[in-house]
């Protein structure tokens, strides 16, 4: 059994990782018994945190919320883990830099000169991949607003971008996709799921009526996510896909193909699957690989590698491309 001090500290760091406790499953992770569970709880309350027994089948603690709450206890990885999230929030499409550099400082002051040292040790530079326009950055308010009607399952009024009248929907999800902020959301109006730029989204007030959340096509939103911006109809695929040879090794192919399939055919030798919106850029896209090229199909992939190469063609020798070509 460990000392007490340390008991305790592993306690209330484990009160602090979920809303509600029973006893057994307590006294299970820190392999004491119930009674000794119960008689730190009382130890803790001593020292000021507010724990609060709960009663049923599943009977146990929980650490709740209060004005004069002592310091929070954070292990090693958690406050390794805060220092990171906080670091790189300059990544996550909202305007809250000042205010995690804020909270970072906070969190720090409250924190044993230990666990410190090893956040200050910890130097992290968020480079985010360059884009060809500015990312627009969405504002903390209309995060939070957004979520609320999302958790609180309440129809949204907004105005969207300059179109009028204000949108009305049922709020399901609220994710993230290449640095932008997006609403999952069933339109009322033109009944049909869509999806909303947060950054574009300004909330009216007050919410509408509560709802039953429907089922999202897909599965999941993950699912969902990906297939629309596929466009797809549901498949989870790209409008064109297309098979290649390449006159590379898999491991040098494989880096740099974010959802295709790269099988290795030989020490030399790989077969791409990959897709893209159109067979042109599809076309190009397995043309960036310096190696030779075997078009494995459809047929409307090798149509595009002819069109690519007439066009590079024109190029390098100065003449114009013809409308025929």
């Amino acid at each position: 059994m460990p000392k007490t001090s340390a008991r305790l500290l592993a306690l209330l760091s484990l009160l602090q990782t979920r809303r509600d406790w029973p006893g057994a499953l307590l006294a299970e992770r820190l392999e004491v018994s119930p009674r000794t569970v119960r008689r730190d709880v009382d130890r803790l309350r001593e020292l000021g945190y507010p724990i609060v027994t709960f009663k049923g089948p599943d009977g146990g603690y929980r650490l709740d919320a209060g004005t004069e709450l002592p310091p929070l206890l954070f292990d090693d990885e958690q406050a390794v883990a805060l220092a990171i999230a906080l670091r790189i929030a300059t990544t996550s499409g909202v305007g809250i830099e000042e205010a995690a550099a804020r909270a970072l400082t906070t969190v720090r002051q409250v924190m044993p000169a230990r666990l410190r040292h090893r956040i200050d040790t910890l130097q992290v530079t968020a480079v985010e991949r360059p884009a060809p326009r500015p990312v627009p950055q969405v504002g903390s308010e209309v995060i939070m607003a957004l979520s609320a009607a999302v958790h609180a399952c309440e129809v949204l009024r907004f105005d969207y971008g300059a179109q009028p009248p204000p949108r009305r929907v049922e709020p399901h999800h609220l994710v993230t996709w290449g640095g932008r902020w997006y609403l999952v959301a069933w339109d009322l109006d033109r009944e049909d799921w869509r999806i909303f730029r947060a950054d574009r989204i300004t909330p009216r007030i007050p919410t509408g009526p509560r709802f039953t959340p429907r089922e999202l096509p897909g599965g999941t939103v993950a699912a969902f996510v990906a297939d629309r911006f596929l466009g797809s109809d549901g498949s989870g695929d790209w409008p064109c896909r297309g098979e290649v040879i390449l006159g590379l090794p898999a491991a040098d192919v494989s880096p740099y193909v974010r959802d295709g399939v790269v099988e290795e055919l030989g020490p030399d030798r790989c077969r791409l699957v990959l897709g893209s919106w159109s067979w042109t850029g599809l076309a190009a896209a397995v043309g960036r690989f310096d190696a030779d090229i075997e078009v494995v199909g459809p047929a409307e992939l090798k149509d595009a590698f002819a069109h690519l190469a007439r066009r590079f063609a024109d190029a390098a020798g100065g003449h114009p491309v013809s409308p025929s070509d």
